[in-house]
């Protein structure tokens, strides 16, 4: 559904000192879309600041190395801001520390996302699900207010198309996003760059912890569930960090015949972060029964429980679920029967 810029784009003709916030662990999506925006807010006087809720990704240090513009929520002061623009996520599980600071704040905010599963964060909602990217309806905010494409911004709105469709290989690729791929690369975007930054470039810990996943990976179901999982005692041992476990999932899902892929990953602050993904099916209903959510195929949740009792909560629910009349449809009253403990109440 398209979305109507002119409220936001008078809050911001209005405001001088915007916040610009994603979602924890961010992504390239969340990071493009706040980099572009950055930029173009700059460009018409203003003076955005970007904050991240948890530690910037070795793989995105590439995007500000000396840490200028991607600032650390907790480490610094934000009490000059005058309006909050939340990208890529619309669920207060989703901003970490930042949801409580949010909640008592009483700026005015807007939320752009591309995500089905929201929450009320208050403020204007700029919301379109059909939208492949959060970087897409950045690109429409930049250009109903009358900023022109440089290439800065450009190639971080590439970043986040680019990487929101796995590089134009997911079924949320249409022809409309090529179209606007062919658009920012004709304003100066630059995909080899963007690609061996992402893609070509990783840490010897991350691999490591690639490894890991790897010797851990199972199926169940007949083939149709693969999973693996990670513990906290594998940073250490990998020298890796949350952050790398970005696309672990990728490779259950690679899996021949599998059409539910889990990744299981315990928690510092206790619980288990569970990342689902399926070709074909509606697997996001399981995730939002834990306050989760995300897109069809693709989503998560962060479930309560120890690792070893999330794992075999989750299986059992999507094994139920497998064996229901008709599991392309979504989630059957079978899986909605199931033992499953209930998600923790709303912070």
């Amino acid at each position: 559904m398209p979305v109507d810029w002119s409220p936001l784009v008078s809050l911001l003709r209005q405001s001088e000192r915007p916040l610009l916030m994603t979602h924890v662990r961010p992504d390239a999506d969340g990071l493009g879309a706040q980099l572009a925006l950055h930029e173009a807010l700059r460009s018409l006087g203003k003076q955005p600041r970007i904050a991240i809720a948890s530690r910037l990704p070795p793989r995105y240090a590439f995007l500000d190395p000396e840490r200028r513009i991607i600032e650390d929520f907790k480490a610094a002061d934000w009490s000059d801001r005058d309006c909050v623009l939340i990208l890529d996520t619309g669920t207060w599980t989703q901003l970490g520390d930042f949801a409580d600071w949010l909640r008592r704040s009483p700026l005015p905010r807007a939320v752009i996302d591309h995500h089905r599963t929201q929450d009320d964060l208050g403020g204007l909602v700029c919301v379109d699900p059909t939208a492949e990217a959060t970087g897409r309806l950045a690109y429409e905010l930049i250009q109903a207010l009358g900023v022109p494409l440089r290439p800065v911004i450009a190639q971080h709105l590439f970043m986040a198309l680019a990487a929101d469709t796995g590089w134009f290989r997911h079924a949320n690729t249409t022809p409309q996003t090529f179209a606007l791929a062919a658009t920012l690369m004709q304003a100066g975007a630059q995909p080899t760059v963007i690609y061996e930054k992402l893609y070509e470039t990783a840490t010897l810990a991350r691999l490591r912890l690639l490894g890991v996943a790897l010797e851990r990976l199972h199926l169940a179901a007949s083939g149709k569930v693969a999973y693996t999982e990670i513990y906290l005692k594998d940073y250490a041992l990998t020298g890796a960090v949350p952050g790398d476990t970005e696309e672990l999932i990728n490779y259950p899902r690679s899996l021949d015949g599998v059409e539910v892929a889990l990744v299981f990953i315990e928690q510092a602050t206790g619980g288990t972060k569970v990342s689902f993904r399926s070709r074909t099916v509606d697997i996001s209903k399981l995730a939002e029964r834990y306050g989760g959510g995300g897109h069809r195929f693709a989503c998560g949740a962060t479930i309560p429980l120890p690792l070893p009792q999330a794992r075999e909560t989750i299986l059992a629910a999507v094994q139920e679920w497998l064996r229901s009349p008709s599991p392309a449809s979504g989630l059957s009253a079978n899986v909605t029967s199931t033992s499953l403990p209930d998600p923790p109440p709303a912070s």
